[in-house]
């Protein structure tokens, strides 16, 4: 009998350095370390193209790193329409976001989309862009994704 398709998710931010990344990656890590890597297929990007092939910021890195997280081999990706259709499911980190992909996917489009914490239902809405602040605030969006991470799994693992 053939294996399931793998639940497909894609983490979205702006740029895809900050906190798409770190979602992407502490989602790996926690997907690896329950042993359901074959479950699930995952992935981010960001609606602006600024960033692409860079790699994470570095303080994404140095944080993840902190807690066990390897985002070395990430890079920076924009949307694409393909992501539409071939994603379960597309989290924005924040609410503007979510309307720049609203607005971007295609009306046949299958992704279901919602807003990452609001979906995990940890009573918040948004991940707050950490990019122009100092290293704590690397840290308190790693906190927040780590427990929406934990919820993601537990709902779908």
């Amino acid at each position: 009998m053939p294996s399931p398709q793998p639940y497909s998710i894609l983490f979205v931010c702006l740029g895809n350095i900050c906190r798409s990344p770190l979602a992407e990656g502490v989602m790996r890590h926690f997907v690896q370390q329950a042993g359901l890597d074959q479950r699930f297929m995952l992935d981010s990007a960001g609606t602006g193209a600024w960033h692409v092939g860079n790699q994470a910021d570095c303080r994404s890195i140095a944080v993840g790193g902190e807690h066990g997280v390897d985002l070395s081999d990430l890079r920076a990706r924009q949307v694409e329409r393909e992501d539409f259709y071939r994603f379960d499911l597309i989290l924005a980190m924040d609410a503007s976001n979510l309307a720049d992909l609203n607005a971007m996917q295609p009306s046949d489009g299958t992704a279901n989309l919602a807003l990452y914490r609001s979906y995990c239902n940890d009573g918040q809405k948004d991940v707050p862009d950490p990019y122009y602040g100092g290293d704590q605030g690397f840290e308190a969006v790693y906190q927040m994704i780590e427990r929406a991470s934990q919820v993601l799994l537990a709902k779908h693992g």
